[in-house]
C-alpha cells in the first residue's frame, strides 16, 4: 500500500527521490521505476499542464462500447466524489463520468474535460499512464503520484483490449478521495473493463454479420434463378459465426471433408487479408480442384470487407456424392443498399453441371483476416521451435537457435544476454551480474547492438534490467519514448533508431526456477510496434530456449564434473599391501555430486594408511576441492606424518585454498566451506593402530569375536576453520579385526535419527566371518536409501599381522667396529629366508645406513630387517637430523653413501618417531 498509518513511506520515499537520495523498500516496484522514467523526462513534479488534443473521436468504437458501462458506474456511485475516465491507447481522455455530477463544474479542466492526455511522459504517474506503461492493472496512491496536483486522491486503473487484435484500445480508470478506497473497487474495474472488451468484440461481430447480409442480398438481386450447384459449403466456417449467427443466418450446402474445409479457409483467409479481388487455384486431396474467388463487398452501413467463393470441380468424374441446397436470404433480412455486386469474376450459370459446384467459403474484413493469419502463423513458429530450438546440448547454441528461430518471423533482431556462469555450466550468481553478450542477430549485419562477447553492464532503469530483476516480460512499443532504454546508452540507442529499430521485448529466461538471462526481440521493418500477442509468443519462445539452455547448462557442469571426479575422485585400483585386506564401495547423489573420497596408502616399514573424507557441499568447485585434498593427502602421507600433523597441514592448505580463491574475484568462486576426515595408520608388525579425525565420524571395529564398537576417539574441528589442534588415538587390534570407514552419508538422512542408524550400522556388521567385500555389500544393503541425498563413500579393512619370523631386529651400540657384526648377522637372516641372492646390497645397504647413524644420529640405535612383500631394512636413531642425497663432486672425500642407496633400493626415506627418526631402504625380492 502506498499509505501508512503515519502518512510516511511513499511520501517520505518521494521527497527523498527528488532531492536525488536512494529510495529503499517503502516504494513499489512499478511505482519506483515510474519515478524513474519521469527523473529520466526531465519532468517537473509541478508541471499542471498537459498535452490537449480536439481531434479525438467522440463516437469511436472504444466510446461506443464503454458509453453504457460508464452510465451504469455513473448510477453505481451516484452522489459519491468518484472520477470515472476512459482514455485511448495513447492516454487521451475521450469520456468522464461523475458520481457527484456537480464536481465537473468545480474540479479544474484538466481534471473534468475530454481530450487531456495522461501518457507518462506527459503527467508523470498516475493512473492512465502507469497502467499503458506497464500494460496491467495497477493503483496508485497519494504521494505515489508523481505530480504534486494529484496527492490528495487515489486512483486504480486497467488497460482495455480488443479481443481479435490482442491490442490495447483504451484504459478504465477510477479517480477518488483516499477515503473511499475499498478493495471491491478493483474487482469492479476488472469487470468493467471486461464488460467494455465484450461490447468491442460484439461491434466486429455486427460488422461481420452486416457484410454477410450485403453479399446475400447482392447474390439474391444478381441471380434471382440461381439453381442446385450454388450454395453455402455446409461446415466451412466463416469469419462472421464469432459474430453469433445464428441457423437462419447460415446457408446450407455440400458437406465437405474437414481437411477440405480446412484449406479453403486458410487460403481464404490470406486472400480476405491481402485485401485485393483475385482468382486462385487450390488442389485438395482425392484428385479434386477448387478455385478461390475474391471480391469486395459493403454493408448497410459503410464497413468495407471481401467475400470469398469456391467453385469446386472434380478432374475425374462428376461429383454426385455433394449434396447441395437452394440458396435463402437470411430471414428478416432488409434490402440490400450495397447496390449492384461489384465487378468480379463472371458468375457461373444457372445451367446446371454436374461436376461443379459453387459456394460461400469466407466473409470478413481484412484486418480481421490478417489477425487470424498472424495467429496461425504463431502456432505454426510455436510449433516449429520445438523441433529447431535445443538440437544440441551447448549453452552458447541453443541461445543462437533462439534468435535464428525468431528472425524474421517475430522479430528483427535478437540479442541474447547469459551470466558467464551458465556458460560454462554453474548457476547464476545473480540478476544483471557479470552478463556477456551470447547471441547478436538480425536481418542485417551492421545494427550497432553490443557486439557478441561483450559484457553488458545494465543500469537500473533499462527495461532490460527490469525484466531481469522483477521476473518477469517487459514491452516497450515505443523506444524512443523508452526513456530508461535510451539512458543506457544514448549515442548507441541513437544509431540503433536510426536503423529503424522502433520496438523491444525483454524476456527473460527463466527454467526450473532459476533465471539464466534474458532475450531482448527488437522490430524494425514492420511499422507496426509490438504487441501482447508479440509478447506473449516472445515468452512460449524464451520458455522453450530456457529449458534447453538450462539442459545444456546442467549437462555442461555434469560432464566438467564427470571428468573431474574420473580423474581425481577415487583410486584406480587398490595399491598391492599385506596389512590389510580392503574392499570399498562409492555410491553419488541422486542429483548433483559431491566431495566424498576414500584412499588407501602404503607406507614405510610395511604399515598402511586408510583415509575417508567428505567436502562440504556439492557440485563441481566441491569435486575439484576434494581431488585437491586427496592429492595433498598422499603426498602429505609420503613425508611420514603423524595422523594429527597430516589433519594440521591439510586444514592448513584448505584456509589458505579458502583465502585465495576469495581474493580471486574472476573465479566466480564462492569459497570452500569446509570438510571432515578420518585419517587411520595401520601397522602389522605390532598391531597398533592410530587414528585421528576432522569432524568425521569414528571408524566402526568389528573384533574377531563379532563384537562391534565405535572408538571413543578425540572428534577434531573440520578442515577449513584454522588453528585448532587435533589429537590422535592408538589402540592395539587383534588380528583379524575389521575397520569401517564410511562418510555421513551412510548413516545422516532427513527421514531417520542418526543413532538409529547408527545402531543399524551396528547390526549389519555383526558377521565377523564375512570377507571384506561381503561385508561392504551387506552394508550398502542394509544402511544406502534408495534416493541418495548426498554421497557414500565406504571403506573396509580387515587387518593382518606381519609373522615374528618375517622380523629381524638388533639392537648396537655407537661404535663403527660392530658395523662388521651388523652385516653377518643380516647375511646370516637372509640366507634362513632363502634371500640369499639379495645378500650383496643388503651389506651395502647396511653399512652405508648404519655408519651415518654412528656418526650422526644418537643411541639407541636399531637395525630391523621385515621379509614382506618386499625387503625393508630400517636402521633408526635418537638423532632429529635427516640425511639428504647430493651429488658429490670429483674431488670429495665423502657424500656418495646415499647416492648408492637410492641406486640400491628400490625406494628409500625417512619418517620420525617420537624418540627420533628410522632411516628406510626397500628392496625388491627379484632383485638378483
Amino acid at each position: 500500500m502506498g499509505v501508512t498509518g503515519e502518512q510516511i513511506g511513499p511520501a517520505r520515499s518521494r521527497e527523498r527521490f527528488l532531492v536525488g537520495e536512494s529510495v529503499g523498500t517503502g516504494v513499489r516496484s512499478p511505482i519506483l521505476n515510474s519515478w524513474l522514467r519521469c527523473r529520466l523526462l526531465a519532468l517537473s513534479p509541478d508541471q499542471t499542464e498537459l498535452p490537449y488534443r480536439d481531434d479525438f473521436d467522440p463516437d469511436s468504437r472504444l466510446v461506443r462500447a464503454a458509453g453504457p458501462v460508464l452510465d451504469q458506474l455513473q448510477s453505481r456511485f451516484s452522489g459519491s466524489r468518484m472520477n470515472i475516465s476512459v482514455a485511448d491507447a495513447n492516454g487521451t481522455v475521450l469520456q468522464r463520468r461523475f458520481g457527484e455530477p456537480s464536481l465537473a463544474r468545480s474540479l479544474p479542466p484538466i481534471q473534468s474535460m475530454p481530450g487531456f492526455v495522461f501518457a507518462e511522459r506527459f503527467a508523470g504517474t498516475n493512473g492512465i499512464g502507469l497502467a499503458l506503461a506497464e500494460r496491467g492493472p495497477i493503483q496508485v496512491y497519494g504521494a505515489e503520484h508523481f505530480a504534486e496536483r494529484a496527492q490528495s486522491n487515489a486512483c486504480c486503473a486497467i488497460p482495455i483490449r480488443d479481443q481479435i487484435s490482442g491490442r490495447i484500445a483504451g484504459v478504465l480508470c477510477f479517480g477518488y478521495p483516499h477515503a473511499y478506497e475499498r478493495p471491491a473497487l478493483a474487482l469492479l474495474l476488472r469487470r468493467a473493463a471486461a464488460t467494455i472488451e465484450q461490447r468491442l468484440t460484439e461491434q466486429s461481430s455486427e460488422r461481420e454479420r452486416g457484410l454477410l447480409r450485403a453479399y446475400l442480398d447482392a447474390e439474391r438481386r444478381a441471380l434471382p434463378g440461381r439453381g442446385a450447384q450454388d450454395g453455402h459449403f455446409a461446415g466451412a466456417a466463416v469469419l462472421a459465426e464469432s459474430a453469433g449467427l445464428n441457423e437462419r443466418d447460415e446457408p446450407v450446402g455440400p458437406e465437405l471433408d474437414p481437411h477440405d474445409q480446412a484449406i479453403l479457409k486458410d487460403r481464404a483467409t490470406e486472400l480476405i487479408s491481402s485485401s485485393r479481388q483475385a482468382a486462385v487455384d487450390v488442389a485438395l486431396p482425392h484428385g479434386r480442384e477448387a478455385t478461390l474467388l475474391s471480391r469486395p463487398v459493403t454493408s448497410r452501413s459503410g464497413v468495407e470487407g471481401m467475400v470469398v467463393e469456391a467453385v469446386l470441380r472434380s478432374s475425374t468424374s462428376p461429383v454426385h456424392h455433394l449434396s447441395v441446397s437452394p440458396r435463402t436470404a437470411p430471414s428478416g433480412a432488409e434490402p440490400s443498399r450495397a447496390g449492384p455486386a461489384p465487378a468480379g469474376p463472371p458468375p457461373l450459370t444457372a445451367e446446371p453441371r454436374p461436376a461443379t459446384v459453387r459456394g460461400l467459403v469466407l466473409v470478413g474484413e481484412p484486418e480481421v483476416g490478417r489477425y487470424a493469419i498472424e495467429a496461425r502463423r504463431r502456432l505454426e513458429l510455436l510449433a516449429e521451435a520445438s523441433t529447431r530450438i535445443g538440437t544440441t546440448l551447448d549453452v552458447s547454441r541453443t541461445a543462437r537457435e533462439l534468435a535464428e528461430m525468431a528472425v524474421p518471423a517475430l522479430a528483427d533482431y535478437v540479442t541474447v544476454d547469459l551470466p558467464e556462469a551458465v556458460l560454462r555450466g554453474d548457476d547464476p550468481t545473480g540478476p544483471g551480474t557479470g552478463l556477456y553478450r551470447t547471441v547478436v542477430h538480425g536481418i542485417r549485419d551492421d545494427c550497432p547492438f553490443y557486439p557478441a562477447g561483450r559484457q553488458v553492464e545494465l543500469l537500473p532503469g533499462n527495461p532490460i534490467m527490469r525484466c531481469l530483476t522483477e521476473g518477469h516480460a517487459f514491452l516497450e512499443p515505443e523506444l524512443k519514448s523508452a526513456a530508461g532504454w535510451i539512458a543506457q546508452d544514448p549515442e548507441r540507442a541513437g544509431q540503433i533508431m536510426a536503423r529503424g529499430v522502433h520496438s523491444l521485448i525483454a524476456v527473460p529466461l527463466l527454467a526450473r526456477g532459476v533465471l539464466l538471462g534474458i532475450a531482448s526481440f527488437y522490430r524494425s521493418q514492420d511499422p507496426a510496434p509490438f504487441g501482447d500477442d508479440d509478447s506473449r509468443l516472445a515468452q512460449e519462445l524464451a520458455a522453450r530456449a530456457a529449458l534447453c539452455i538450462d539442459n545444456a547448462r546442467r549437462y555442461t557442469r555434469e560432464h566438467a564434473l564427470a571428468l573431474a571426479l574420473q580423474r581425481s575422485l577415487l583410486p584406480r585400483g587398490m595399491p598391492e599391501q599385506s596389512a590389510v585386506e580392503v574392499a570399498h564401495r562409492y555410491l553419488p547423489a541422486e542429483s548433483g555430486v559431491g566431495g566424498d573420497w576414500f584412499d588407501v596408502i602404503p607406507l614405510s616399514g610395511a604399515r598402511v594408511a586408510l583415509l575417508v573424507g567428505d567436502v562440504v557441499g556439492h557440485g563441481l568447485h566441491a569435486a575439484a576441492t576434494m581431488g585437491r585434498l586427496r592429492t595433498a593427502a598422499r603426498n602429505f602421507a609420503e613425508l611420514e606424518l603423524a595422523p594429527d600433523e597430516l589433519l594440521t597441514h591439510l586444514d592448513n592448505l584448505l584456509v589458505r585454498l579458502d583465502r585465495e580463491e576469495g581474493d580471486d574475484h574472476t573465479t566466480g568462486s564462492t569459497g570452500i566451506v569446509g570438510a571432515t576426515c578420518l585419517y587411520v595408520v595401520y601397522d602389522p608388525t605390532s598391531r597398533e593402530c592410530t587414528m585421528a579425525r576432522a569432524g568425521h565420524f569414528p571408524p566402526a571395529l568389528v573384533l574377531p569375536d563379532g563384537s562391534v564398537s565405535f572408538p571413543d576417539l578425540p572428534a577434531g574441528p573440520p578442515l577449513g576453520l584454522g588453528g585448532l589442534p587435533f589429537e590422535t588415538a592408538e589402540i592395539e587390534l587383534p588380528q583379524g579385526s575389521t575397520l569401517v570407514l564410511y562418510t555421513d552419508g551412510l548413516v545422516e538422512d532427513r527421514h531417520r535419527d542418526i543413532d538409529v542408524a547408527l545402531d543399524q550400522l551396528q547390526q549389519s556388521l555383526t558377521h565377523a566371518d564375512r570377507s571384506p567385500e561381503d561385508t561392504c555389500q551387506a552394508v550398502m544393503d542394509a544402511m544406502a536409501p534408495e534416493h541418495p541425498s548426498d554421497d557414500i563413500a565406504l571403506l573396509v579393512a580387515r587387518t593382518h599381522t606381519l609373522p615374528a619370523d618375517r622380523i629381524a631386529a638388533w639392537n648396537l651400540p655407537a661404535d663403527p667396529a660392530r658395523v662388521s657384526d651388523i652385516r653377518a648377522a643380516a647375511t646370516r637372516q637372509l640366507a634362513h629366508w632363502g634371500l640369499d641372492e639379495l645378500a650383496f646390497a643388503t651389506e651395502l645397504l647396511l653399512s652405508e645406513l648404519v655408519t651415518n647413524a654412528i656418526r650422526y644420529g644418537s643411541e639407541p640405535i636399531q637395525v630391523r630387517l621385515i621379509h614382506d612383500r618386499a625387503l625393508i631394512c630400517e636402521v633408526s636413531d635418537g638423532g632429529s637430523t635427516a640425511p639428504h642425497m647430493r651429488r658429490a663432486a670429483n674431488t670429495d672425500e665423502g657424500g656418495r653413501g646415499l647416492f648408492l642407496v637410492a641406486q640400491l633400493a628400490r625406494s628409500w626415506g625417512t619418517r620420525y618417531t617420537p624418540h627420533g627418526k628410522v632411516i628406510w631402504a626397500e628392496c625388491a625380492l627379484d632383485t638378483a
